[in-house]
């Protein structure tokens, strides 16, 4: 019920009811009705910043779930173009100097990405700067998957043309794996014996006495002898430039003139010559020049296997 006011009315010294007019009357309650729908509005608004429908939190949680596969496929994308980079050195660096191949410029395997904007559509969106990364980063990758697919497309044309040369390049290890293990690469270093600092121009490779060594390509014995410095030692002509030397045995199988294949037994690791314990000491030459070993492998050795071995020979010391 509501309640009834007076004034007092100075004439008659009395008081006297406040008659409320109609209009009055409506006007209040239009005043109530909209603040109480101007309150309801604005809590509406607030409540529903906090609140989320259930669909709305389940397009949440799609787009972090996408989110989280396309920073996974990023990694693997930089994964396989780690591998790649591996693969184009090699190629540059072992499997086109074989065939006397140019190397293939960096200008050409990453070329075509410069100048204009080809990911412009990609912006604007919540996760553009992954999004572009990504499809760059696979356009890239694309452009030199094709381009070395082509260079291992000639290299397979060169090696049809080239069969007897492939069978002579030295292209494995001259002791199995597992029967050794490296001590020097192919580097600067102090000689153990002679104490002066001397390039090593081959590799070690640490074994029993005794253990097998092997002919790393086709060839002929021009040299099994023995010296002051490298022991009992067999040099191999495999022709097309390639030589190889086996020192430090301590038995010789074979003798000069003797025609090998691959992978034939010669001799055995020993300590002869100038040597501080049991090992091989294994050089390859191309045309009268000493070259890094390590890079003629590729017969024996998977990606992995010819990371470690880079890293133990450039880590270890010599043995002769």
């Amino acid at each position: 019920m509501a309640k009834v006011k007076y004034y007092y009315d100075e004439d008659t010294l009395s008081y006297r009811k406040i008659a409320v007019k109609k209009s009055d009357y409506y006007r209040k309650i239009l005043f109530s009705f909209f603040g109480i729908v101007l309150i309801a509005f604005i809590g509406f608004i607030g409540f529903s910043q906090i609140i989320t429908s259930p669909s709305e939190r389940a397009q949440q949680r799609e787009l972090e779930n996408l989110k989280f596969h396309f920073e996974l496929i990023e990694k693997r994308l930089q994964e396989s173009s780690s591998i790649l980079s591996q693969l184009q050195e090699r190629d540059n660096n072992i499997y086109r100097s074989y065939f006397e191949a140019n190397p293939i410029p960096e200008e050409q395997r990453k070329a075509g990405f410069g100048g204009v904007n080809r990911y412009k559509n990609l912006e604007g969106f919540e996760n553009s700067k992954l999004i572009k990364n990504i499809t760059k980063e696979v356009d890239i990758l694309s452009k030199q998957m094709v381009v070395q697919s082509k260079s291992l497309d000639e290299i397979v044309a060169l090696a049809k043309e080239k069969e007897d040369m492939l069978a002579s390049i030295p292209a494995i290890l001259p002791i199995k794996k597992g029967d050794f293990y490296v001590a020097s690469g192919y580097k600067m270093r102090m000689h153990p014996i002679l104490k002066i600092n001397k390039f090593h121009k081959g590799m070690d490779f640490t074994a029993p006495k005794g253990t097998p060594v092997y002919a790393s390509g086709d060839g002929k014995i021009y040299r099994a002898q023995r010296s002051s410095t490298f022991g009992k030692v067999i040099y191999i002509d495999h022709g097309y430039g390639y030589k190889t030397i086996y020192a430090h045995l301590s038995k010789m199988v074979v003798r000069r003139g003797n025609q090998i294949k691959r992978g034939d037994l010669i001799g055995y690791v020993g300590s002869t010559g100038l040597s501080v314990a049991p090992h091989l000491h294994y050089e390859v030459h191309k045309n009268n020049v000493a070259v890094n070993p390590i890079n003629f492998y590729y017969g024996d050795l998977s990606v992995g296997e010819f990371a470690d071995l880079q890293k133990t020979s450039e880590e270890s010391q010599s043995y002769d």
